[in-house]
């Protein structure tokens, strides 16, 4: 059991890098589907 600690921190440190990771994917999605005109955007 003394390991707990270590273990819960890399489950933090997992997670946390991957809301990361999709938190920037979506941010900079966003961001791009801005710079297209709407007509060239097949999903609307």
């Amino acid at each position: 059991m003394k390991d707990v600690g270590f273990i819960a921190l890399t489950y933090v440190v997992t997670f946390g890098a991957i809301i990361a990771i999709v938190a920037r994917t979506l941010i900079t999605g966003s961001r791009l589907s801005k710079k297209i005109p709407d007509q060239d955007k097949p999903w609307i």
